[in-house]
């Protein structure tokens, strides 16, 4: 995917970034103490295992870091920012 295909989605997808020119998606989610990012994580896989699709998750006290990429391609597919999306979704309904 181009960097200007890219950028177009990525107005699609509040409060993500674009990493490493384009080739992955990121967001960090900030959360009250490191249950809520260890819950937060958990849902995340949930929902990713149940797509096929898993992204890089990283949790620490008061965070959960998504990173999406998709690796058969080396870079970022339109699924990333649907599921990206889906995130976004998650997290505001806890």
């Amino acid at each position: 995917m181009s960097c200007d295909v890219a950028e177009k989605y990525l107005k699609e997808v509040p409060e993500w970034a674009l990493l490493d020119n384009a080739s992955r998606l990121k967001r960090t989610f900030k959360v009250d103490n490191f249950v809520d990012a260890m819950q937060l994580a958990q849902r995340v896989g949930e929902l990713c295992e149940a797509e096929g699709h898993h992204p890089d998750l990283t949790i620490g006290w008061g965070y959960c870091r998504v990173e999406f990429q998709t690796h058969k391609i080396s870079g970022l597919h339109e699924n990333d920012f649907i599921l990206a999306a889906k995130v976004n979704h998650l997290a505001e309904t806890k």
